[in-house]
């Protein structure tokens, strides 16, 4: 288990962390979700022990660490731009950490097998880093921080650097490894669709604060606050209230609470429609809806349709969600 109590820390002038207290399950993956400058990489760096606090205590299995050298720490860590040794096999990189802690060779070999199988590399340990994909090397590097069993695994942002489909890929990938492994994992991220994917927990960050913690379903449907509901998901104003855009609908025929709204664009998203409509006060709003629903509405742009919030939603259940 981690245990983040009050912490705090600045660089000159600007805040990184404000008074930051969070509890993190052994066993769980957890994701940091937050914009840039929120704090996220941060504290994952103050948990780690490459950056000191200017106050507060991070505390590991119920022991004090704040004052413990990262080597330490029995955490593992991984950046977004992998250090690897270009000079060495992805085997000899794996194996790298084992080494330095003075592991008898034949413990190493096996170690360093079970690894590669476990991270789909087996056949690839004699090729060099730059022999590899992005994908693969960043495998190598969870590989590496795996391979001293530590018992905390910290991911910065793992697969920033690499296409949409190769995260795609390897967030699943990242699942299944954490599900086989259970070593407890935190991940820094700033894609959202990322952390609600794969975390059993996801903590909120802006501006050095948690805004909350929650479950990927719980965040999602009740966000505890104005920052929560925007960032997570999209969000639209509708009659002075934040509301998701799968929970405005359009219709052509006059409804109650209806307002009417002129089409502006319709953008296909593989099985929904976007409508993006200008109200008659001249706020834009975006509705979704299926494609079967859209294609029997037949939309146009330049068309007048009315849009209305059926049934009560998310902003009118949370009061500071509502402006």
């Amino acid at each position: 288990m981690i245990e983040i109590r009050n912490v705090s820390k600045r660089f000159g002038a600007f805040r990184a962390l404000d008074d930051v207290s969070l509890d993190v399950d052994r066993g769980s993956l957890t994701a940091v979700l937050g914009p840039s400058g929120s704090g996220k990489s941060t504290l994952l760096r103050i948990v780690a022990g490459l950056e000191q606090p200017d106050s507060g205590e991070i505390r590991l299995a119920g022991e004090d660490a704040t004052a413990i050298a990262p080597q330490k720490r029995g955490v593992g860590f991984v950046f977004q731009h992998y250090a690897a040794f270009k000079h060495m096999t992805v085997r000899d990189n794996v194996a790298f950490g084992l080494k330095v802690r003075k592991q008898p060779r034949a413990a190493i070999t096996a170690r360093v097998d079970e690894l590669l199988q476990l991270v789909q590399l087996q056949g690839f340990g004699h090729r060099y880093p730059a022999q590899l994909s992005g994908g693969q090397r960043q495998r190598m590097a969870l590989a590496r921080a795996l391979a001293p069993e530590p018992s905390v695994l910290l991911l910065d942002e793992p697969f920033g650097a690499l296409d949409a489909r190769v995260r795609t890929e390897l967030r699943a990938w990242l699942r299944k490894l954490h599900d086989e492994t259970h070593t407890t994992t935190v991940f820094v991220t700033h894609d959202q669709q990322e952390a609600l994917e794969i975390a059993d927990s996801v903590v909120v960050m802006n501006e050095g604060r948690v805004e909350q913690v929650a479950g990927p379903r719980e965040l999602y449907d009740t966000p505890a606050t104005e920052f929560v509901m925007t960032f997570v998901g999209e969000a639209v104003r509708f009659d002075g209230e934040l509301v998701r855009p799968h929970e405005l609908e359009v219709a052509l025929d006059a409804a109650p609470g209806a307002r009417e709204a002129q089409v502006e664009r319709i953008v296909q998203l593989g099985f929904e429609t976007r409508c993006e409509l200008t109200l008659d006060d001249g706020s834009r709003v975006a509705v979704q809806m299926t494609r079967t629903h859209a294609a029997e509405l037949e939309l146009e742009p330049g068309q007048i349709v009315l849009v209305r919030r059926p049934g009560v939603g998310i902003g009118s259940e949370l009061p500071n969600v509502v402006g």
